[in-house]
């Protein structure tokens, strides 16, 4: 049974990590949203296991980073050991300038329930958990989709302006479309065992690459109360004897743990993936997360990609639905986000190798090597404090590179500020998603930008008064950042990065706009903005 045609602005497959971010963002931006989730209920067990700190500040622009992070697990050592326990690499990843913990380790069941009950928010995002997206249609003005309820059987059609596939690795919509998903699967596959800690041990919050020949491990810890290992499965294994408990308490016992220590929740068998869609966009679809892109494990990256493409392509929606930016700005969703992929899985495809080498000569050398080298001070802190990661860097895309100002492309730190009303906030809850001139001198007129939306912020220097239309650097960042790359003045993107910039002699590119920007940020979505001194 039909149950008739349904109208939205945004439609989204898939309720995980990815979809729910890309609700929360939506929801708060005031767009008309539904969510097709086949599960009734979120997935019981952990899947990703960490986070970074550029995420944590998307969380924070919906107003859910605190809650989040209450969960998680930061600042924690992580360590590569020999075959014998000894490290021989060492990290403490240093943070990066986005007003969070560097690293956090997460328990995902319980970070996808804070950001579905931050969902709960928004009277016009529905969500239909329970029902299968069974199929998928566009013309020239909207995606139609059939939903049908797996409870009664019951049909519903959605009609939205756009479709965000956040399906996962095997998004049966990115199938349909016939976009390939080129890449490769490694013939390894590794057994991954959750635990519930009973008893806590000398390294439990410690992570830890065993770099044993013999047979690589992980062995992570998960916030409340939780704990990971992974182990490969070796030629000649029988894959269901080696998830049966008789054999993952073999693998436990090997490093020391016992039922007196854990509980065994879960043993599942994975396949470790590098691949990329040919396409992100088929005229009014797109695909985000693990339907885009797939990672190995190694550096913990893979949701939090997925989480990067949200922020990217949310706003971008919103502001094209609202009239202010013209359709073509979607395409630079893919010209932006895919290339930072291709970085970021370069680099956990670098670590693996590290992590996963089998030859005991080669496992050798790789020991010592990494020993002397670390001795080197300049290569000591490039690896220990993680200088290696790649930064949110954008080269082509909703970019005006016109003035040739080093800055653009680039996201803007967020240190601590000191508002107009003499109040300390993070500086994005200050700009509070919208376009901003930010800037060193005095305001003045830049062509183009006079006469619509945008935000002006004048920075000042550490010590000054707040005065109104200012804030002030008392972490002494936004300055000393701004003069380095030789910028008087940026404008920035609701996702504070930067579209132009220019010296103080120089005219600021003009804007893109079709139309005056809104205020994007939906009045449910909580932030410190009060005495923001934003004009």
């Amino acid at each position: 049974m039909n149950t008739g045609t349904h109208d939205f602005d945004v439609i989204i497959v898939g309720y995980g990590p990815v979809g729910v971010t890309a609700a929360n963002l939506l929801g708060g931006m005031g767009v008309r949203v539904a969510v097709i989730e086949r599960d009734a209920s979120i997935y019981p067990r952990a899947r990703a296991i960490s986070t970074d700190e550029e995420v944590i500040r998307i969380w924070q622009g919906i107003g859910l980073a605190d809650r989040l992070t209450d969960d998680m697990l930061a600042g924690r050592p992580i360590d590569f050991v020999d075959a014998r326990g000894r490290s021989f690499l060492s990290l403490a990843p240093a943070p990066r300038g986005n007003g969070h913990p560097p690293q956090l380790f997460i328990y995902q069941p319980a970070m996808e329930q804070v950001l579905r009950d931050g969902v709960r928010r928004y009277p016009n995002v529905e969500v239909l958990l329970g029902h299968d997206c069974e199929a998928v249609e566009q013309d020239a003005d909207a995606v139609t989709v059939a939903a049908r309820n797996l409870t009664d059987d019951t049909v519903r059609t959605l009609r939205g302006a756009y479709l965000i596939a956040a399906d996962g690795g095997s998004s049966p919509i990115r199938t349909r479309l016939g976009i390939g998903f080129d890449g490769r699967t490694y013939h390894d596959r590794w057994v991954v065992i959750d635990t519930k800690v009973k008893r806590g041990w000398d390294t439990v919050d410690r992570l830890r690459f065993h770099c044993d020949p013999a047979r690589p491990a992980v062995d992570c810890p998960t916030p409340l109360g939780h704990h990971r290992w992974e182990f490969p499965i070796l030629p000649g294994e029988d894959e269901q004897d080696l998830v049966s408990h008789d054999h993952i308490w073999r693998l436990l016992r090997r490093y020391g743990r016992t039922s007196d220590d854990v509980e065994i929740l879960r043993a599942v068998v994975y396949n470790h993936h590098v691949r990329f869609a040919e396409r992100w966009r088929i005229d009014r679809i797109f695909l985000a997360g693990d339907a885009a892109h797939a990672m190995p494990p190694w550096i913990g990256e893979g949701m939090s990609s997925g989480v990067r493409d949200a922020g990217n392509l949310c706003w971008k929606l919103a502001a094209v639905l609202r009239g202010e930016l013209p359709a073509d700005v979607l395409d630079s969703y893919e010209a932006e986000r895919k290339p930072h992929v291709r970085e970021m899985t370069a680099q956990a495809v670098r670590f693996g190798r590290i992590i996963t080498e089998r030859r005991p000569g080669l496992t050798a050398l790789r020991n010592l090597a990494f020993r002397v080298v670390m001795r080197v001070p300049a290569i000591r802190a490039y690896m220990q404090e993680a200088k290696w990661f790649p930064d949110t860097t954008y080269r082509k895309g909703l970019l005006n590179h016109s003035g040739g100002n080093p800055a653009v492309g680039k996201q803007l730190p967020q240190p601590w500020v000191r508002t107009d009303g003499g109040d300390r906030a993070r500086l994005d809850d200050v700009l509070a998603g919208r376009w901003t001139l930010l800037h060193t001198g005095p305001a003045r007129h830049w062509p183009g930008w006079a006469g619509n939306a945008t935000a002006r912020l004048q920075v000042t220097s550490a010590g000054s008064a707040p005065a109104p239309g200012t804030v002030v650097d008392t972490d002494d960042v936004l300055i000393p950042w701004l003069r380095r790359h030789r910028a008087a003045v940026v404008a920035l993107r609701p996702d504070v990065v930067v579209y132009a910039a220019a010296t103080g002699d120089v005219d600021l590119p003009g804007p893109p706009f079709l139309h005056p920007p809104q205020s994007p940020v939906d009045e449910q979505t909580p932030r410190d903005t009060a005495s923001s001194g934003i004009n």
